[in-house]
């Protein structure tokens, strides 16, 4: 099938690029020409595991292309995905839909024959049904339908995520979008994957709820782990615990400083502002909302006792300050609230990430960027672990300890133990939800 895909960012790009895998015709389109000509030339703007070796098998085969013609593409196109922003509104935390309804304004004069036109991007219940309504405003003459079907990529696993999803959602009001939907997706259906069929409000609220879920899971388990650290409990084996039990499972149920990233922090906020515009509070997702920022403060005060009480003229390592490893997204990370408390508390911090520093120099002032993580501990007062790469997982903590002016380390993401820490040489070793030592009481 011929498909236009309205929007670049990371959804549109992963998903214009597995469906061009599947065989269909795919042109990804985007106004700023900067990024049309970076992906002509084969240079990807966004870090995803997989997705340039993609896009070279598919513009080479001919299935997939770019452009900035969004006339052009939508014309020639059965099926035209919107895939644009959704970020949240300054002041309310409501989704920010100017770039999905001006998308809307745009294909509307462009329409050409019976298309379908849908939804990708994540918007709050009954954007569809206004989409449909401002394409029918600008163009009465368009044969088209709507359709619903929302994204569940998780950055780092995106490619995967899409070839093998759990379920695909696909919310229409009329059998023949729903047979064109079936047709995009058939692949998927010779693989056995759900495609599961409902309303568009249905399909929208699917995608909210889901987000919210996990959100909760992360949130729920983050303040588990505080009530270890007091009562001498190890998360760890608390989640274990839990996830044998097939009513609750072990997905998302990892301590850490706290959920951030392109989905959790924004679809949270919207969905606990859609409950106050229908006069239905999300009561749990607001306090979700609030125990997770609490969380990452948190963190920064579990560094500063690892640094004896103040960071103020301490030199601190951070490892890591993407939301996730597998990515370059600093949206919303923990990184962003925990770092600038410890350069405002006085501290000399050094970041080493794999793929941070291209948004991080911006989002980040006043640190300084190391390529390796032994040289930004030399002569260091404390290491963070704040983002679980590969390459932090498996490091030579002697010889890290051995580079440090004093061997503390501050595991935010439980990536090692107690033993291993105190065989290493390290005088203080602090982690979430379970035993530490030579920290103040408290």
């Amino acid at each position: 099938m011929k498909i236009a895909m309205i929007g670049t960012g990371y959804v549109g790009l992963v998903s214009g690029v597995c469906f061009s895998d599947f065989g269909h015709d795919v042109v990804c389109v985007d106004k700023d020409a900067a990024k049309i000509a970076r992906l002509e030339a084969g240079d990807i703007p966004i870090f995803e595991p997989g997705l340039e070796g993609l896009i070279a098998r598919n513009v080479g085969a001919g299935r997939l292309t770019f452009t900035r013609d969004l006339a052009g593409a939508v014309a020639a196109a059965e099926v035209v995905f919107i895939a644009v922003g959704t970020p949240a509104r300054r002041g309310d935390g409501h989704a920010d839909l100017r770039f999905v309804y001006a998308a809307a304004g745009e294909i509307a004069r462009a329409l050409s024959g019976y298309t379908v036109v849908v939804t990708k991007s994540t918007v709050p219940v009954g954007t569809n049904r206004e989409v449909g309504r401002i394409i029918r405003a600008a163009n009465p003459a368009a044969d088209f339908d709507m359709a619903s079907n929302p994204e569940f990529l998780r950055e780092g696993v995106a490619i995967d995520d899409f070839m093998h999803p759990d379920r695909v959602i696909i919310g229409v009001e009329s059998e023949r979008a729903a047979e064109v939907m079936a047709r995009i997706y058939h692949p998927l259906v010779l693989r056995d994957r759900p495609i599961i069929t409902t309303d568009p409000e249905s399909a929208e609220m699917i995608k909210y709820a889901a987000n919210g879920f996990l959100a909760a899971r992360i949130t729920f388990i983050n303040e588990i782990a505080a009530l270890c650290e007091r009562v001498g409990a190890d998360v760890g084996q608390v989640a274990r615990g839990m996830g044998f039990d097939r009513r609750i499972g072990s997905g998302f149920l990892r301590a850490g400083p706290g959920y951030g990233g392109s989905c959790f922090p924004k679809d949270t906020r919207a969905l606990a502002r859609i409950g106050q515009e229908h006069a239905v509070p999300m009561q749990i997702t607001e306090a979700v909302i609030e125990v997770n920022e609490g969380v990452k403060r948190r963190m920064t005060g579990k560094i500063t006792d690892v640094c004896g009480g103040s960071v103020n003229g301490r030199t601190i390592a951070v490892l890591g300050v993407t939301f996730k490893p597998d990515t370059d997204d600093m949206r919303d990370a923990p990184a962003l609230t925990i770092v600038p408390a410890l350069v405002g508390g006085g501290a000399v911090v050094r970041v080493v990430d794999p793929q941070g520093r291209r948004e991080g120099e911006a989002l980040l002032p006043g640190v300084g960027w190391y390529e390796d993580a032994y040289a930004a501990a030399e002569g260091a007062d404390a290491v963070v672990i704040l983002t679980e790469w590969a390459a932090f997982r498996a490091l030579d903590l002697g010889r890290l300890a051995g580079v440090m002016a004093h061997p503390a380390m501050a595991d935010l993401r439980n990536v090692y133990s107690v033993d291993q820490a105190r065989r290493a040489g390290f005088a203080v070793y602090a982690a979430v939800g379970r035993a530490g030592y030579g920290l103040p009481e408290t």
